[in-house]
């Protein structure tokens, strides 16, 4: 996938250092392997919230790995021991390239089903054991990761297609727009509900927005620049100030990959749970001695 056409301005391209992304790679892949472990092993956690949480990881675990392997390939090119062209590199770049849009899209979808998750825990707590029972959650989930195959191999050989890219950036703008409505209408709901019944104290719906607030802003930071590149590559692929933006791909790419890292801390270690599920996997030497 070629999201970065040859630079022909007087913008130098920004290069960033190999070992930044296997590092920012490694410890993604570690932070989203413990999440996924953790939530598999401890019975506890097996909620519908939880499943799409481990499927949020799973999503971010591929993204890594993919990028991580893809990130070799290239010091192993530039070192002699590995080819740049060929068959057989083309189609395991294309795999490579396929698992990141299949991770892209299934993090959207796990996005918004935490989301609808979130909202019937909060108004709909009566039927929320009737509503999200875990068949319909590993109905859903099927769902999930199979559009998400589909999807990324849709996108990968059509990528070249301005409409398939016109629908990539459309598919994001639509879906963080649901996902910002969702989580300000529980937001407001819950504060007027707050000051009804006087339940919650003031420090509490701080935290709740200051939660959000980085959850959104984590989005935002490490998603728009990329589909500002592809919104530029459409619109105004020659203009030398575009070509400027352009030259900064690769950027774009660790941001990208640093939303990876920014998860496991959002909708995981600030969970008390899922917090005392770590310490039990990380200090004890056996699982069972510990439960």
């Amino acid at each position: 996938m070629n999201a970065n056409p040859v630079n022909q301005s007087d913008c130098p391209e920004v290069k960033v250092p190999v070992p930044l992304f296997l590092a920012i790679g490694v410890v993604s892949l570690a932070e989203n392997l413990l999440v996924v472990v953790a939530i598999i092993w401890n019975r506890n956690l097996h909620s519908p919230m939880y499943c799409f949480i481990c499927s949020l990881a799973a999503f971010n675990t591929i993204a890594s790995l993919s990028k991580t392997w893809e990130t070799l390939m290239i010091v192993f090119a530039d070192v002699g021991q590995l080819e740049k062209t060929g068959s057989s590199v083309m189609k395991l770049d294309d795999v490579m390239d396929s698992l990141l849009c299949m991770s892209f899209v299934g993090s959207i979808f796990s996005f918004l089903a935490i989301a609808v998750d979130r909202y019937i825990t909060i108004f709909h707590a009566l039927r929320y054991h009737n509503v999200m029972t875990m068949r319909r959650t590993g109905a859903m989930l099927g769902i999930i990761w199979t559009t998400c195959g589909v999807v990324a191999v849709l996108m990968v050989r059509f990528f070249d297609s301005k409409f398939i890219m016109i629908c990539f950036v459309a598919f994001f703008i639509i879906s963080l727009a649901i996902i910002c409505s969702l989580y300000v209408y529980m937001f407001m709901l819950a504060r007027i509900h707050a000051r009804k019944i006087a339940a919650l104290p003031t420090s509490s719906g701080g935290r709740r927005a200051l939660t959000l607030t980085i959850l959104f802003g984590a989005i935002v930071v490490c998603w728009a620049p990329f589909f500002v590149h592809l919104i530029i590559i459409m619109v105004c692929p020659m203009n030398p100030y575009c070509e400027c933006y352009r030259s900064l791909f690769q950027l774009h790419v660790v941001l990208l990959m640093s939303h990876s890292v920014v998860d496991p801390a959002i909708y995981a270690f600030r969970i008390a749970e899922l917090r005392h599920t770590f310490r039990k996997m990380l200090l004890c030497s056996q699982w069972r001695r510990c439960s």
